[in-house]
């Protein structure tokens, strides 16, 4: 009767095992769906705009690529960071890091991490983080989100609920981490110039290469 139950377990411990992939990015390259220039806003001239993890570095094994980018509005000199991480494959192994556990490991103080969403157009809006985190003389005020599969995880607990609900229905997602930051000791001047952006650059992005970003649904509702 024990090795019946132990051929059980193991059989439902098989089944529920993922097998299927879940990619949304269709392009291959997170750099080729984001573009350099738009608008006002140009990243032409960002130093190391596309980085390979360096091998056999913790960001190596989590993520297959780093895009980081300082984009610059013509007139006003308005300079906004980002960063994303892309990983091919979420599991309990291999999964985003939010920044309120990143910062901190590299001497800031996490100052304030609320949930909050970003109106992106046509009714559509994103689930997003506003973060400030300081260090010495130096307040950098974050937004950004995390996307898993189809799903946009708010906090750590919601990623690995998302993660859970992937695994039982069968498939291993691909994930994005998106990033934005100001430096600047007004929070809400930084946070105003993010929430123009932001929409804007989404916007200059085809339809079906938002959706590497932001999801498909979110990514459609843009476009309706």
């Amino acid at each position: 009767m024990i090795g019946l139950a132990c051929l059980g377990a193991a059989g439902a411990a098989y089944e529920l095992e993922p097998r299927r992939r879940q990619v949304l990015l269709e392009s291959g390259k997170m750099a080729d769906v984001v573009p350099l220039q738009f608008d006002d806003w140009s990243a032409e001239n960002s130093d190391g705009l596309v980085q390979a993890p360096e091998e056999g570095t913790l960001a190596a094994s989590l993520y297959s690529e780093l895009v980081g980018r300082i984009y610059h509005q013509a007139g006003t000199g308005t300079a906004i960071m980002m960063l994303i991480a892309y990983g091919g494959t979420q599991s309990d192994m291999l999964q985003l890091h939010r920044p309120e556990s990143c910062y901190p490991a590299v001497g800031f103080t996490l100052v304030s991490s609320e949930p909050s969403t970003l109106r992106i157009g046509r009714g559509a809006a994103i689930p997003i983080r506003r973060v400030v985190a300081s260090m010495a003389d130096r307040q950098e005020n974050i937004i950004y989100w995390a996307r898993l599969g189809e799903y946009m995880p708010n906090s750590a607990g919601e990623q690995r609920e998302a993660r859970l609900r992937a695994s039982m229905q069968g498939y291993v997602p691909d994930g994005a981490l998106v990033r934005f930051s100001v430096v600047g000791a007004d929070r809400d001047a930084a946070f105003a110039a993010m929430d123009r952006f932001i929409p804007e650059l989404l916007a200059a992005i085809a339809p079906d290469q938002r959706r590497a970003l932001v999801g498909t649904t979110l990514a459609h509702q843009m476009s309706a």
